[in-house]
């Protein structure tokens, strides 16, 4: 092994040695369920603002989001626009008042807020929600496994597989003896890595370039598609389509489990206001800085007529990775490798006690046995964490196998598709609209979850199929709805189906005026 590998090493090392002493700190603060699933509800707003935005960024914003400013240029800002309205609105219009609800229903899960809000005493919401999580968890954790891989191979030369299991054995050794508090002081930790990484290292490239001028220049010579913001179209209705398609990614921040229990897990509304401030800071210069790395790295890394995969990778995820290695010393660069890895392994450990959550105590204990104990939870929470993982790590090495020239950017959105299509519109209602009702958030739920696949996959073979149809109006047509991806069509279809079925039998006026109640039971 060459000084520079063993450099890089080192930082690696480092790093993962540091989680595996927060796992065993927390543990020690792990007194019963309540603390291995929201923390006791104690955490600050910094807490839980690092925490929300580590675990809402994942593998996509180091490699994906990067990759997209290597593939496509400014037009990757969109993106980022759409994320900062998504992270503003889900803190300033939602936060407090879920706060609120959850503490006056005593509700430690997404799935026990449904179930009080609504007085589901059939608890279909509780088994639908909980299905839905260990599905499109699994997926999505699966699309963060596949990017350690990629990051150990890219940043070290190790065997892709041997690298997926080094990380995930790694998480493995601090989620399950520390549960929720471990995620989220890991989170705390990896958030601050990733902000210093995206906002440092574009700076540097900079330097390294000469300024912003050879960058520009050096773009436009590249391909002055890369400075426009519509991509290489132009205006066009379609391009428009898919401009809106890249904003409207932010619509999963507004409900999604994994984010919204760190807001259940505030100490308390004070909170909110001050934590809507670091995530707004956070979201804007981290995601900033990952365009402006794609970007900066293109001009220094590629020259006019160069294949972008043969130079960058597929989609140009490895433009991150290839910048830090050509602008800073080895063991700078291994910090950056733990970098890309908090991103990664602070989605996995969030996902997965959200899932273990699903699996034990929303459908085992809540649906399955309501007679088993509170403290029996725990040792079967850390078993399922570790099962639902070894799932996850089994699908990541089929589609690695199976699809080689997938790129994380889409891999990871189908699965935050999934989750967010599934929840956010139930939750966005379930916290504006008094008439909301139980039947409506089951209808609004499963259609949410089937839609994502049906306009993921579906769409664009009925598009295909009705041009060669000659129905030329309905497959273009088509065509442009896929052009949006399937989070947005999926989130309008599911709040649509959710707002009719409520209309279609009004909601219980008891049920109506607890939630009138509810919502005015804590100080403003």
């Amino acid at each position: 092994m060459d000084l520079a590998t063993l450099a890089k090493t080192l930082g690696v090392l480092v790093y993962m040695a540091a989680l595996v002493y927060i796992g065993v700190r927390a543990s020690r603060r792990m007194g019963d369920v309540s603390d291995y699933f929201a923390g006791g509800k104690k955490f600050s707003y910094w807490a839980a603002a690092f925490s929300a935005r580590a675990t809402g960024e994942s593998a996509w914003l180091l490699l994906g989001l990067t990759g997209m400013g290597a593939a496509i240029g400014v037009k990757a800002f969109w993106v980022v626009l759409g994320e900062a309205l998504g992270v503003g609105a889900a803190w300033l219009l939602m936060c407090r008042r879920f706060k609120r609800l959850t503490d006056v229903y005593d509700a430690i899960t997404v799935p026990d807020y449904l179930e009080a809000r609504f007085a589901d005493g059939t608890q279909r919401l509780r088994k639908v929600a909980a299905g839905a999580l260990v599905v499109f968890v699994t997926i999505y954790v699966s699309a963060q496994i596949d990017a350690t891989g990629t990051a150990f191979e890219t940043f070290l030369g190790l065997d892709y597989f041997l690298g997926a299991l080094i990380g995930f054995s790694v998480v493995m050794a601090y989620i399950v003896s520390g549960g929720f508090v471990a995620v989220v002081w890991s989170d705390v930790f990896q958030g601050a890595l990733m902000f210093v990484g995206l906002v440092s290292l574009p700076i540097v490239g900079l330097v390294w370039a000469g300024g912003p001028e050879p960058v520009i220049d050096g773009l436009r010579a590249i391909d002055p598609h890369l400075l426009h913001w519509a991509g290489t179209s132009g205006w066009g209705v379609g391009d428009l389509f898919e401009i809106a398609g890249l904003t409207l990614i932010g619509l999963g921040f507004l409900g999604s489990p994994q984010i919204f229990v760190r807001f259940l897990a505030l100490r308390d509304e004070d909170e909110v206001p001050r934590g809507a401030a670091v995530a707004l800071t956070w979201t804007l210069l981290a995601e900033i800085g990952a365009v402006c790395t794609g970007l900066i790295g293109r001009h220094l890394l590629t020259a006019p007529g160069d294949d972008l995969v043969a130079e960058l990778g597929n989609g140009g995820q490895d433009v991150l990775p290839a910048l830090a290695e050509a602008v800073l010393p080895a063991l700078v660069v291994g910090i950056f490798i733990a970098v890309v890895l908090s991103a990664i392994m602070s989605t996995i450990d969030s996902l997965l006690v959200v899932a273990s959550s699903a699996l034990v105590r929303d459908w085992y204990q809540k649906v399955a046995h309501p007679d088993i104990a509170d403290d029996a939870l725990i040792p079967m929470c850390r078993k399922a964490t570790v099962g639902l993982a070894a799932v996850a790590l089994t699908v990541a090495m089929i589609v690695a196998i199976s699809t080689p020239d997938r790129t994380i950017f889409w891999f990871v959105i189908f699965g935050w598709s999934g989750i967010a299509a599934t929840f956010c519109p139930t939750i966005i209602l379930s916290l504006a609209w008094r008439g909301m009702t139980a039947d409506g958030a089951l209808v609004a739920m499963i259609t949410g979850f089937v839609g994502v696949p049906a306009f993921k996959f579906g769409l664009p073979a009925f598009a295909a199929w009705a041009v060669d149809a000659e129905w030329y109006i309905i497959g273009e047509g088509a065509g442009l709805v896929a052009r949006l991806g399937e989070l947005p069509p999926a989130f309008v279809v599911s709040m649509a189906a959710g707002v009719a079925v409520s209309l279609l039998r009004p909601v219980d006026p008891a049920v109506a005026a607890s939630f009138d109640h509810d919502v005015e039971a804590l100080s403003p």
